[in-house]
């Protein structure tokens, strides 16, 4: 594999962090004030770079994206940060439900496809 293919693997990874804090922020249209707060009520964890600096996952962003949506609803930050948990955990209960119907042959059922990758529970 030469070095292309594995930086193509890479940008296709959701769970790779190529954003840094200030790119993520942009993307958002928020403030890194705002990923830090929502790092610290536990929603995301970024991994740090060599250097230190934090970087964000594509999932991440959209873990992010959420809370800021319901943020601008005027929700508060902590509250927004535990709706988007609850809704992650309700989407990997409902996805582990349809593959315990498909395995029973009860039909398909509602599938989602959170893991809880970055978000805590």
């Amino acid at each position: 594999m030469t070095g292309d293919e594995s930086l193509g693997g890479r940008l296709d990874d959701d769970d790779y962090p190529a954003y840094t804090m200030g790119r993520a922020a942009e993307l958002l249209g928020t403030t890194p004030g705002f990923l830090r707060a929502i790092g610290e009520a536990r929603l995301i964890t970024p991994l740090r770079s060599e250097g230190g600096h934090r970087r964000y996952s594509r999932y991440q962003l959209r873990i992010a994206a959420r809370a800021r949506e319901l943020v601008d609803q005027g929700t508060p930050v902590e509250a927004a940060c535990r709706i988007v948990i609850l809704e992650d955990q309700l989407e990997e209960a409902q996805r582990i439900n349809a593959e315990f119907r498909r395995a029973a042959g009860g039909g398909s059922g509602t599938s989602g496809s959170a893991e809880g990758r970055g978000t805590s529970g």
